[in-house]
């Protein structure tokens, strides 16, 4: 199969690692945004993580002249009518300075989370982490496809590994949060994971139908 480069709409060197290693069977590299530093960032506005996966694989797809592979994710907690959604990242950044360091954000959020639920009895705290894949190439978008994580939302932080809401993400078939999962155990059940290997599955075909066209 003839190889072919991707550029991951993400400048995090362990995004680009992880989804390189699976992809790499197909023959494709992964290239990230460090490769075109003068490319500038489009705002998010998007209501939904499938649209602005699909508007950030096409304004990258465009702006490289490469096919590009993008994604959002966040978490829907469904006692807050699937808050905080596509504003996860900077649900509390109303109470904080945007710009503040990521880890001043993170605990805003989970202060907030916590905050919000408070009231809000075990059984009804259930929620999952989303994440939608997108592949653009110019201004269409040739292949997309999402996953989930099914947990509930702790009364407290336990764990310290992972990142963002993790510590708050209790997983009842583990019995335990995202953040007491060392990384490779994470990476088998997150949300990401399945869907980037279900994105490999798709590109997969749709290079062999290129390939025999």
């Amino acid at each position: 199969m003839k190889s072919r480069s991707i550029v991951l709409a993400s400048r995090n060197k362990g995004k680009v690692r992880e989804i390189e290693a699976v992809l790499a069977p197909l023959g494709v590299r992964v290239k990230s945004l460090d490769d075109y530093p003068d490319i500038t960032e489009p705002a998010e506005e998007g209501e939904t993580f499938a649209q602005n996966a699909r508007d950030k694989a096409i304004y990258y797809a465009k702006a490289t002249g490469q096919w590009c592979l993008a994604d959002d994710s966040g978490l829907e907690v469904d006692a807050l009518d699937g808050a905080p959604g596509v504003y996860s990242a900077r649900w509390s950044t109303d109470q904080c300075d945007e710009n503040a360091p990521r880890e001043v954000i993170t605990n805003a959020n989970n202060e907030r989370l916590l905050r919000e639920l408070a009231e809000t009895p075990d059984e009804k705290r259930t929620a999952r982490f989303v994440c939608h894949l997108a592949l653009a190439e110019d201004e269409r978008v040739i292949i997309e496809t999402f996953d989930t994580l099914e947990g509930t939302i702790a009364n407290q932080l336990r764990g310290k590994n992972g990142f963002g809401y993790d510590p708050l993400f209790f997983l009842p078939q583990r019995s335990c949060t995202a953040a007491e999962l060392t990384a490779q155990e994470k990476n088998e059940i997150s949300h990401r994971g399945k869907a980037v290997r279900h994105f490999a599955k798709l590109l997969g075909s749709f290079l062999t139908a290129q390939q025999n066209k």
